[in-house]
């Protein structure tokens, strides 16, 4: 048996029923509408759900979820402490010098390196950059964050309940 000896099992492709194409034969006239409606004369939009609100107008359209309690982070990379010049880095230290915002959380990266032993305060720092500063004989302090074991506030509306 050859590729162009292969065919389909017969009855398996039927063409597909052209309807409306006159009265002869079935599906003609009526097309298989049945008589008069809505239905019969083409005239349904998409979606349509006979004067109901349709579900594309009902669900909401602003999707996903934003998390009120997000704890955010200013990155501070070991290139720019390196930089600053300071034995001492600590938030307020770096607010001086404009490398982070007014009461904003602190968080070291591990962005260059520190040739230098430095004591760093921070509320936050990662794995590389912890082992980067103490290998270059510095410390590292965690600070407490400001609102302490408890969840952060909530971010944008503010509902009290009266």
């Amino acid at each position: 048996m050859k590729v162009h000896d292969l065919k389909p099992p017969s009855g398996s492709n039927t063409r597909r029923k052209r309807v409306g194409r006159g009265i002869g034969g079935k599906g003609g006239k009526t097309a298989g509408r049945g008589t008069k409606g809505q239905k019969a004369r083409n005239k349904v939009p998409v979606g349509f759900e006979g004067g109901q609100l349709p579900l594309a107008q009902r669900i909401p359209k602003k999707r996903g979820f934003t998390n009120p309690f997000r704890v955010e982070y200013q990155a501070v990379n070991l290139d720019t402490i390196d930089q600053c010049g300071l034995d001492v880095v600590d938030p307020a230290a770096l607010l001086e010098r404009g490398l982070v915002g007014k009461g904003s959380l602190v968080k070291v990266l591990a962005r260059g390196t520190v040739s230098r032993p430095v004591t760093v305060r921070a509320h936050g720092f990662s794995t590389a950059a912890t082992e980067a500063i103490t290998a270059a004989g510095g410390t590292v302090e965690i600070l407490d964050l400001p609102w302490g074991d408890r969840r952060p506030p909530a971010k944008g509306n503010q509902h009290t309940n009266r």
